[in-house]
């Protein structure tokens, strides 16, 4: 029997931010081959891969990440808590569903599959490259920290640059050029303003300004300015794009990046179901079955220095894990 605990702290003192995953990906392919799983790495780029394992297929696949968002940060235990970067997004998940996946695979169970995935924290290059395998599984269970609960859908997101144009000058002679950071604090404050859409299942749009990149020095005039915004979207984004691009007018050029549409997931009787306002790779997953959404751990302490994972609950989404998969199987 995997103890579910220890393999999360193996996991957690593998340091594998986005673009590093090459050895916490070596340990889980190692682990899984010698369990008899049948490994396929799927290379995203040099030294990055998807991890997929299964025996017989035609399931369910158990999916997460295993990149983590930066700084490093070491396991540790304390009061019933597991510590560290990525206890609870993802490597907690990860550690469940394996434990989950074995335990059904040693009772003869042999269409479950797993998907561990790289790139989920920056783009998701990993799911996007996933979804060109030969997946057969009939149900995805895309794993984040849901609080232990089904997530009726999760919201999508578009990244958005908007850039400011002026001319340099020497800051004494203002006259002779033209501030690229005036027009920016004057539209950005009106950004409230927007009427942004909401959905019954998801709530509302939201909008943040993440960064913002002007100027050289004090003593010139700035010709460029940058603002990094991020969308949360609930529905269609070409009424936001529409709305955005009335907003803005001629007063700077805008630059979609990537974009992650709203989902609405598959939940099923015996838990308590809840929307999550945070994207998912579930969007690029569409080849490996109806998908649902379900974790141990809370959202709100992903990302932070004191990240951690309550041991209990870790424990019990192991067997969460399996209820899920053989309720599914019996659909």
């Amino acid at each position: 029997m995997t103890d579910v605990v220890a393999l999360a702290a193996e996991l957690l003192a593998i340091q594998s931010s986005t673009g590093s995953e090459s050895d916490v990906v070596e340990f889980v392919s190692r682990w899984l081959i010698t369990r008899g799983w049948s490994v396929e790495l799927q290379e995203v780029t040099k030294g990055r891969a998807n991890v997929w394992a299964t025996h017989k297929g035609n399931g369910v696949t158990l999916s997460t990440h295993l990149d983590t968002v930066p700084p490093f940060i070491p396991p540790r235990e304390a009061d019933g808590r597991l510590y560290g970067r990525g206890s609870c997004d993802a490597k907690g998940i990860a550690a469940a569903m394996l434990a989950a996946a074995d335990r059904l695979s040693k009772s003869g169970e042999q269409r479950v599959d797993l998907l561990m995935l790289v790139g989920e924290e920056q783009g998701s290059d990993g799911a996007r490259a996933a979804n060109r395998l030969p997946a057969t599984s009939k149900y995805l269970v895309n794993g984040e920290p849901t609080e232990s609960k089904l997530a009726s859908g999760a919201k999508g997101s578009q990244r958005v640059t908007l850039r400011f144009r002026g001319r340099a000058a020497h800051s004494a002679y203002p006259e002779l050029g033209k501030s690229a950071i005036m027009p920016m604090l004057e539209l950005l404050p009106t950004i409230g303003r927007l009427d942004l859409p909401s959905d019954p299942v998801l709530g509302d749009t939201t909008v943040n300004i993440g960064t913002i990149r002007a100027g050289t020095a004090g003593n010139i005039i700035p010709e460029l300015a940058e603002v990094e915004l991020m969308f949360r979207l609930v529905g269609d984004v070409k009424p936001v794009k529409k709305m955005l691009e009335k907003w803005v007018g001629d007063r700077a050029e805008i630059e979609y990046g990537s974009y992650i549409p709203a989902q609405k997931s598959h939940t099923i009787s015996g838990f308590e179901v809840a929307p999550v306002a945070y994207t998912t790779d579930i969007p690029l997953l569409t080849k490996w079955g109806k998908p649902l959404l379900f974790g141990p751990g809370s959202i709100h302490v992903a990302h932070t220095p004191d990240e951690y994972i309550a041991v209990d609950e870790l424990r019990s989404a192991v067997d969460a894990y399996e209820r899920i998969t053989r309720s599914l199987l019996v659909a």
